[in-house]
């Protein structure tokens, strides 16, 4: 009887066209992102019973909630900190389902295309900060 191991390997390569230049890519920080802070729009639910994480997309707007210093999707009309703009999640980010929490890359200055953000956003609800992010949208 012999064994032969079996391998499966997934790839898909992330989405970045609501990324407008190179600028700022090199310099992210880590965050980690509240799971239960994050709009429907801006993750991905798997649907392939042999990998069964999610993602969080990459692009997704973000604010920092002010008790937890965890981060979650931007929302205007919040009153937890998330109503700031504290920039993009730069990577997409697998996550279990059973995760409360999840790291990520904060693109916090750079050039987004507006239009491609996902689950978009509305540069007119974005307050300009000297101390937030320098984000240029186009």
């Amino acid at each position: 009887m012999t064994i032969q191991p079996i391998t499966t390997s997934v790839s898909y390569t992330a989405d970045r066209a609501w990324l407008g230049s190179l600028h700022g890519t090199d310099s992210t920080e880590t965050i980690t992102l509240d799971v239960s802070k994050l709009a429907a729009a801006h993750v991905q639910a798997s649907t392939d019973t042999s990998q069964p994480y999610g993602r969080v997309l990459s692009g997704v707007p973000v604010g920092k909630i002010t008790a937890s210093g965890l981060y979650g999707s931007f929302d205007p009309a919040a009153a937890d900190g998330r109503q700031n703009l504290a920039g993009f999640v730069f990577a997409e980010t697998l996550y279990a389902p059973s995760a409360a929490k999840v790291p990520a890359a904060l693109l916090w200055h750079g050039v987004v295309v507006t239009a491609k953000v996902p689950g978009g956003i509305d540069t007119t609800k974005v307050t300009a900060s000297v101390t937030g992010p320098q984000i240029r949208f186009v």
